[in-house]
């Protein structure tokens, strides 16, 4: 099959939506299937076209960005052009395009494949309520356009003001994410302790995700007086981009007087690559997945963590509670709230032994082969023209 699919970022920008497309493009690839990924040019120094780990990447030049959102000026003949060369089209929402690909993909003789990411909450700023419902609408048509919508969990889409409206039709799809991380190695994990300034018997917290708002950030920096009360001898690594990293809204300059007081206890290490990631998580006590919002629908991070063998503390979210509901491999705890994430944390540092599941057992259930080859199947059903 010839495979087309559509966002506005992909790697090397770091974000649930591009790792799940990359892991996805690329396994599809490599089962012998024609793949492109159409995006945006956001940053000048990639080439307009490459081909990364077998899947061809197409970017449209960016006019202006507006926060997250991208102005491409020649999307429509691009799209138009690469929909017209594909059997299939899968579009990535959230993206400020959605019902503009999905109506193209129409025009081009093709079905629109939707997988629906997460909602998108704006921070609390003057223009985010307009945003949200901006593109709640443009959802909306996509929609509407669509043949197939694909989510995560049934649990986030029977809580999700969009895809609350598919739950129980043949339109939508559940299908668990790709993931994949590599085994860690002592000599990484060394490299990684020693980079962070780790001695032995410290606790360590992780935190893997930008450092931002919806991300919970805050609320784990807020719960420092809390977890130093009874671990004094702790460490907490970030891994994500921070600061002027981060596109969109950053709450960085706003967390600078915490940042600057418990500055000993933190050591944000950037954007890891995925082996790094894998020696990350292992060097971590416990993850936690503070996110506040449904901008967050999964967490993709907390599989990868049960898989380096390490316990995760996630918010009781629809769809992030999901991980640790099925495996046992954590605790859920109350959303945007300081002193719920510290006992938490303080519960699984104390009894780690207790959220310990083989290896084996969270392969078999998050099985990347399976996720695979459902979006395979879907592909194969919906591909030709509409």
């Amino acid at each position: 099959m010839r495979i087309l699919f559509i966002l506005t970022y992909y790697r090397p920008h770091v974000s649930g939506l591009t790792i799940y497309v990359e892991r996805l493009a690329r396994e599809l690839a490599a089962r012998g299937h024609k793949v492109t990924v159409l995006t945006s040019h956001y940053n000048q120094a990639l080439p307009f076209e490459e081909v990364v780990d077998g899947v061809r990447v197409v970017r449209v030049p960016v006019l202006f960005r507006f926060n997250k959102g991208v102005f491409m000026s020649t999307f429509i003949p691009a799209a138009l052009r690469e929909i017209r060369a594909h059997d299939v089209v899968s579009i990535h929402l959230p993206q400020v395009e959605a019902a503009l690909a999905a109506l193209l993909t129409r025009l081009g003789g093709r079905k629109p494949l939707l997988t629906y990411h997460c909602d998108l909450q704006m921070p609390p700023l003057w223009y985010g309520k307009l945003v949200d419902r901006v593109t709640y609408w443009d959802n909306r048509i996509a929609g509407a356009l669509a043949d197939s919508v694909v989510a995560y969990t049934e649990d986030f889409a029977q809580h999700s003001p969009f895809l609350s409206r598919y739950v129980g039709s043949s339109k939508l799809r559940v299908i668990l994410p790709p993931v994949m991380i590599p085994d860690p190695t002592a000599e990484g994990v060394a490299a990684l302790r020693a980079r962070a300034g780790l001695h032995n018997g410290q606790r360590v917290i992780g935190f893997a995700a930008r450092f931002a708002y919806e991300k919970g950030a805050g609320y784990l920096l807020d719960a420092i007086p809390t977890l130093l009360r009874e671990v004094p001898n702790l460490k907490i690594l970030f891994a994500g981009p921070y600061g002027k990293d981060v596109i969109g809204e950053t709450i960085w300059d706003d967390m600078q007087p915490l940042i600057q007081q418990y500055g000993r206890y933190l050591t944000f290490l950037g954007t890891l690559t995925p082996a790094q990631m894998a020696d990350f998580f292992t060097v971590c006590d416990v993850v936690t997945v503070a996110s506040i919002n449904n901008t967050e629908s999964f967490g993709l991070v907390q599989v990868e963590a049960f898989m380096c063998g390490t316990p995760v503390v996630a918010t009781d979210l629809p769809g992030v509670r999901q991980p640790v509901k099925m495996t046992g491999m954590g605790e859920i705890v109350p959303i945007a709230d300081a002193a719920g994430l510290a006992a938490g944390i303080l519960k699984v540092l104390k009894a780690p032994e207790r959220y310990i599941v083989p290896r084996a057992e969270i392969m078999r259930i998050f099985e990347l082969a399976r996720t695979v080859g459902e979006y395979e199947k879907l592909f194969e059903e919906k591909r030709g023209a509409s």
